[in-house]
């Protein structure tokens, strides 16, 4: 039990956490001084789906079948629907379906 709390790795889990909420922090306070034009909104909007795939890129390069078809199967739901929780959500379920039918990956 000992190995799984070791206090160096415990220290960087919370200076990774200090860091993490220090950086949303500074953003919901900088963001108090940013005019909300529509090209800012515009920009606001588009920053989720960025974080996703640049998230997703590096997998999709290193990843097999399985991980094309699933990507695929997330962008048509988010072209279709304009739902980016929904197309993360079928994208790990088409990936799931195709291990669990052991299509090669």
């Amino acid at each position: 039990m000992t190995d799984m709390l070791r206090s160096d790795v415990m220290i960087a889990f919370a200076i990774m956490t200090a860091v993490t909420v220090a950086s949303r922090l500074g953003g919901y306070f900088m963001m108090r001084y940013v005019d909300v034009t529509p090209r800012v909104r515009r920009m606001l909007d588009a920053l989720p789906g960025s974080i996703i795939v640049a998230a997703a890129l590096p997998v999709a390069v290193n990843g097999g079948p399985i991980v094309m078809l699933a990507l695929a199967a997330a962008i048509a739901v988010s072209v279709l629907r304009r739902n980016d929780f929904l197309a993360v959500i079928t994208g790990m379920l088409v990936a799931a379906a195709a291990r669990a039918l052991g299509l090669p990956g």
